[in-house]
């Protein structure tokens, strides 16, 4: 028996180990765009030497290759290249509404709400609040990494359960779970930005605005946990056994009581600023729809959510602030937003390559002749709906194993697939909703993960044995479970015809 597991731990880590040197061979995703992009422009010339053209669905023209391999093309890089950056969707509003998560995530805001969560749940529901909390947190999800999966453990080993078991559910949650949510977190505006560039590849008047999958991901939030739950209690806890280390249990640090008051300022400033946001939309002349058309789907309202992730974020934070003191000026509210921007260089230096690559595919025209060209191959294989669903999370999912940055991926995936399934009859919405199903899936399975190596760390207080062998074994049903539920959850989904978020129907269909 003992020799039987250790040859299963083998063949886990031979494979873990394949996976880790692909990942590591691999530059950094800067590198990588920055490589693309210079590859783009070399297999422009190429392609440029042939006679290869498509007639474009919509409009009737014929589509040949750019060549950016040419004067005319490096003229059109360098008079370009700033604007190509600032002017890419994605980074206004991930720096917006950081903002705003920088205040509250400064004041203690979010620390606060999620041990309140954690300690006032029963004892029979503390695996499922556990899950639900991390799914949450998942708006500013280092602090789901940092706070709750730590937290998790501790408070599982003071009601006598492994302490594994209760990380496990975490880290589960705020990784696995990553695109599901209550609220509308910095994901959100970033993948809907990168669709949109990646949509007009093919209509360069498309819209997709940030709420595009909420529906969808608000649902998935409740299924998700109750699917986290089933795996911790039926899988993961009965596999873990007693806990029989030297960890000893602590009694858990309950709220303070300037904590308490800084929660009750926060929920007063919440509640007056949920209600403005109903006044603003509910009424039919509402101030914050059309003033025109009274539209709610094309209004202020939708097109101004980053602004209002930044104004939730910001004035709930220094509500927080000022009842619980740890805010005692402007400069320390400020100071939290600067905390906030210190974290993003390195996604700020990727978005700059990142832009230049998704500028000059969409210049080349490459990207919509592989879309047209792929699109008439999949009509031709007749997959229907149902299996090229699958096969695309399914692709997404093994993706995510040696890339980790969900924006990365999707910057690098959206030019392709999202003109690719809008010529098959699907819109944008959709093809990114399925992508952050197979994305989020294997987050808690993938050694290049940026939280990896810290979760290993974690692991090892419990258990100084563990290592990435054990959270594989660990993390691996929540992977499987998910990927298989929630692909059917989006598939049943479809299947009624549902839209996947405000606007964002599931079909979309080429007008010339």
């Amino acid at each position: 028996m003992t020799e039987s597991k250790t040859q299963k731990k083998s063949a886990i880590d031979k494979f873990l180990s394949t996976i880790e040197k692909v990942g590591n061979a691999l530059p950094e995703p800067t590198t990588l765009f920055a490589i693309l992009a210079v590859a783009v422009i070399i297999i422009s010339g190429i392609t440029s030497l042939f006679h290869i053209e498509v007639i474009h669905p919509g409009t009737g023209e014929t589509v040949r290759p750019v060549n950016l391999f040419s004067v005319k093309g490096i003229h059109m890089i360098l008079e370009n290249m700033v604007v190509n950056f600032t002017s890419f969707a994605p980074l206004g509003t991930v720096l917006v509404a950081l903002l705003g998560i920088g205040v509250a995530e400064g004041s203690g805001l979010i620390g606060a709400v999620l041990r309140l969560l954690v300690l006032s749940a029963p004892k029979k529901l503390l695996t499922f609040v556990i899950v639900f909390s991390g799914i949450l947190s998942n708006t500013a999800s280092e602090v789901g990494y940092v706070l709750l999966v730590p937290l998790s453990a501790i408070i599982f080993l003071s009601v006598g359960r492994h302490p594994i078991a209760g990380m496990a559910a975490a880290f589960a949650a705020v990784s696995a779970g990553y695109s599901a949510n209550l609220l509308l977190g910095t994901i959100d505006p970033l993948l809907a930005g990168l669709s949109e560039e990646a949509a007009h590849i093919l209509d360069p008047t498309y819209k997709v605005n940030p709420a595009a999958n909420y529906y969808f991901m608000f649902v998935s939030t409740f299924f998700l946990a109750g699917l986290g739950t089933w795996v911790t209690e039926k899988i993961v806890i009965p596999r873990l056994g007693k806990y029989s280390g030297e960890e000893k249990a602590s009694e858990l640090e309950k709220l303070k009581p300037e904590e308490k008051k800084g929660l009750i300022y926060a929920l007063i400033t919440s509640l007056i600023f949920v209600g403005i946001l109903v006044l603003g939309t509910v009424p039919a002349n509402g101030f914050l729809r059309d003033l025109e058309t009274g539209d709610l789907l094309r209004s202020p309202f939708m097109s101004g959510i980053v602004a209002i992730i930044f104004l939730g974020g910001a004035i709930t934070g220094i509500a927080y602030g000022i009842g619980a003191g740890t805010y005692k000026s402007d400069k320390d509210a400020v100071r939290g937003m600067a905390k906030s921007m210190e974290t993003l260089g390195v996604y700020i230096v990727l978005t700059f390559f990142a832009a230049q690559f998704v500028a000059f595919f969409n210049w080349t025209n490459l990207g919509l002749i592989f879309a047209i060209e792929g699109a008439s191959f999949l009509e031709s294989l007749a997959l229907g709906s149902i299996p090229l669903t699958f096969a695309f999370i399914l692709i997404s999912a093994i993706i995510n194993l040696v890339m980790g940055s969900a924006s990365a991926k999707w910057a690098i995936m959206a030019p392709v697939f999202i003109p690719m399934f809008m010529l098959l009859g699907f819109s944008p919405e959709y093809t990114q909703v399925a992508y952050r199903v197979g994305d989020s899936v294997t987050n808690i399975i993938a050694p290049m993960m940026s939280y990896f190596a810290l979760i290993v760390a974690f692991f090892q207080r419990y258990d100084k044995n563990a290592g990435i062998g054990t959270i594989i074994a660990t993390m691996l049903p929540y992977s499987i479970v998910f990927l298989i539920a929630w692909s059917i959850l989006l598939v049943i989904w479809i299947s009624f015809g549902f839209p996947v978020g405000p606007g964002a129907e599931l079909h979309y269909s080429i007008t010339p």
